[in-house]
């Protein structure tokens, strides 16, 4: 069965939904067995409210852009459409689906409720689990493991996600990612074949290059000395015993 899961990302005219504060800006990305589809659904929002001063400052969103764009309720159909049945990935999730549900209560939008249409993944929460007592902003994150972010001058739904979308692959490959795969390469998707063609494929022997077997004992290094001398195959190659 393949696992689909969208990677979202808001914006908002500030930061407290129980003051009214409204969604501007919406971007998915959508990911099938941890594949980038190149799906995406993205919308700017027209919210009705001004933008606070702070989120105008770090979206580079004006009220006078969004004055022809169309409010949620005209696309809440289209985005429900999008991700139900998916499992949402998000930064801080309580607040994105807050947002989302409130803009769904304020366009009367038939039940199940959003929260109960899309299974719920919060990559803060993993990231804190992971990384106890640092900081675990997207920006942190994108530094700490890897991810070119350097493009990103403001926040933006759709930018957000797309960065999201690497740190949460690179958050949750552990050991059996070596940094050889296309997990985490820049927005391109790359979709392996079907199951059933590969299966009847003949196999083919491919042997690792001089260069990427250094790349593979440096990794294993780091791995090992990550994990105090706990990483398994290291020991495994080297002859030991790991017990």
């Amino acid at each position: 069965m393949n696992v689909r899961q969208i990677v979202l990302d808001t914006e908002t005219t500030g930061l407290e939904v129980q003051r009214g504060h409204r969604i501007v800006e919406i971007g998915c990305v959508e990911l099938i067995q941890r594949r980038r589809t190149g799906n995406e659904f993205h919308r700017y929002i027209n919210p009705d409210r001004e933008i606070d001063e702070g989120a105008r400052a770090v979206t580079g969103i004006s009220d006078e852009f969004l004055r022809d764009k169309p409010r949620f309720a005209q696309i809440a159909e289209e985005f429900l459409a999008f991700v139900d049945g998916a499992e949402i990935v998000a930064h801080n999730a309580a607040f994105d689906v807050g947002f989302i549900e409130a803009e769904l209560a304020r366009a009367q939008t038939p039940p199940p409720r959003f929260a109960e249409r899309v299974a719920v993944l919060d990559t803060l929460a993993l990231a804190r689990e992971k990384y106890p007592g640092q900081r675990n902003s997207l920006d942190a994150l994108c530094k700490r493991l890897g991810v070119d972010d350097s493009h990103r001058d403001q926040h933006g739904a759709l930018l957000d996600a797309h960065l999201l979308a690497e740190v949460y692959l690179a958050l949750t490959a552990g050991q059996g990612h070596l940094g050889f795969g296309d997990e985490s390469a820049s927005l391109g998707a790359r979709i392996s074949a079907p199951v059933s063609q590969r299966m009847h494929a003949r196999p083919r022997v491919v042997r690792a290059a001089d260069a990427e077997l250094a790349l593979h004992g440096a990794r294993m290094d780091a791995i090992d000395k990550a994990s105090r001398g706990a990483c398994l195959w290291k020991h495994l190659e080297a002859g030991e015993d790991p017990a």
